[in-house]
């Protein structure tokens, strides 16, 4: 969970900026998703898949939701 200042300080930024800082963190930590045993990485990268496709899940049910209405 990030502490309130944080969440002030993200939500100060301009969308720019917060591209910026995203794709600065995705260069930073990729390297760190292919090291390991390859069952390791196949494991990192399935938990990956099942919780994006759990966030798409809930999206399209509160899409659906907005849409009944």
């Amino acid at each position: 969970m990030l502490s309130r200042e944080t969440l002030e300080r993200y939500r100060r930024m301009t969308p720019s900026q917060r591209l910026q800082l995203t794709l600065e963190m995705i260069r930073e930590e990729t390297p760190y998703l292919l090291r390991g045993a390859p069952e390791v990485v196949d494991r990192r990268f399935e938990l990956l898949r099942m919780q994006n496709d759990e966030r798409n899940r809930r999206m399209l049910t509160g899409i659906a939701r907005t849409r009944e209405h």
